[in-house]
């Protein structure tokens, strides 16, 4: 029989092409790549953070405005209208005048705080028809001081701000301030502006000098709780001069639009005090003393064109808290809105006595604004 040949196996040898010098530079590379990786992470982060705090809050704010801005108007610490009043917007509040005693030549309108306010729902003033619709109801009944909330705790800006660091703020749906306050004034009603100062956790996003930091952690935006997740809020910084220039300037762009008083609420500083926060330059001023500074700062800008008022809740017109470490009067505010609490009835003595105080302190015009029911008185 025919033997058959052995198939010869082929033996393969695992030899590495790489020399040792290569292999340990390949780790060093490597190694160097992880790391650059790593500290531009770090460097990015709290941008990133901020950024996606910014875009939590616009996606979700966005998604909750209705079709019209009555947003606004159910703001929490907004002068709102209750939900009847956004069902009849144009109602108005039965408030008895205050002592001031000039008239305004101009327009033929009582001094400042003298005549009835009521708050307007943004959902009235979608339209020219809807504003004079609105006009006139209001006019007939009697109210002299028509208040537009255009912008809330929230931070949202209800009209269409050109003012650089309102860029992010502007919300979905805005009304025509100019429009407003032209119908308002042809029928004998002067257009008052509200607006929120240092509690506004988006204009800090898009001018981050405007905010107040953690303390040590260099371009972090303190939040008022543990993280944006629980419901942390950023919080405009009182000691920042691009702050207290944000406010003006959206006062000085609505004065121009026809609004030739605004009611600034919020001139605070957040409610939870801190060791991680941080100021920066202060300049030596206790907090008292930087808002007195913010205060006399804006009425100086506008002395002669914009009637100022400042919303202050009735707690801390009655004793300093830790916010204001100071009553409003001894800010020197001269025109006063006392807001009274929602949960308690008002005591009708302390209240008296409450007012007679702020008018000793300096106050020269005082409204007091019901919170619960919407009436000003």
């Amino acid at each position: 029989m025919a033997r058959h040949k052995r198939r010869q196996r082929v033996k393969r040898y695992r030899r590495s092409f790489y020399t040792r010098g290569m292999k340990v530079r390949k780790v060093l590379g490597i190694l160097a790549l992880v790391a650059v990786v790593l500290g531009a992470a770090w460097l990015a982060a709290p941008y990133v953070l901020d950024w996606a705090t910014h875009t939590w809050y616009t996606v979700v704010r966005d998604r909750d405005l209705p079709d019209s801005s009555s947003a606004a108007a159910s703001s929490e610490a907004a002068p709102a209208s209750s939900e009847a009043e956004k069902d009849e917007p144009a109602s108005s509040s039965p408030a008895a005048s205050s002592e001031a005693a000039s008239s305004s030549a101009a327009s033929e309108i009582a001094a400042p705080g003298q005549g009835d306010w009521s708050v307007v729902s943004l959902s009235a003033l979608g339209s020219e028809g809807a504003i004079r619709e609105t006009a006139a109801s209001l006019k007939a009944q009697g109210v002299v001081y028509a208040l537009v909330p255009l912008k809330d705790t929230s931070g949202y800006i209800y009209y269409p701000s050109a003012v650089p660091g309102a860029s992010g703020s502007v919300a979905a749906t805005v009304v025509d301030p100019a429009l407003i306050a032209s119908i308002f004034k042809e029928n004998g009603l002067v257009p008052v502006a509200w607006l929120a100062a240092f509690q506004d956790p988006v204009s800090v996003y898009t001018d981050r000098s405007m905010g107040i930091q953690y303390a040590g952690d260099g371009g972090y935006l303190w939040l008022d709780a543990a993280s944006a997740a629980v419901g942390g809020k950023a919080w405009m910084n009182p000691y920042a001069p691009s702050a207290v220039q944000y406010i003006g300037d959206l006062v000085e762009e609505l004065y121009n639009a026809g609004f030739e008083q605004t009611v600034l609420a919020n001139v605070q500083f957040p409610p939870v005090v801190s060791s991680k926060q941080s100021f920066g330059e202060t300049g030596g001023r206790s907090r008292s003393q930087q808002l007195a500074a913010d205060i006399a700062a804006w009425q100086e800008r506008f002395t002669g064109r914009v009637t100022l008022w400042f919303e202050y809740p009735l707690s801390s017109c009655t004793a300093p808290d830790s916010t204001t470490e100071a009553r409003p009067a001894e800010l020197g505010v001269k025109n006063l809105v006392v807001r009274l609490p929602v949960e308690e009835p008002a005591d009708e003595a302390q209240l008296a006595d409450t007012v007679r105080q702020m008018r000793e302190l300096g106050c020269e015009n005082l409204v007091v604004r019901d919170s619960a029911s919407g009436r000003y008185y």
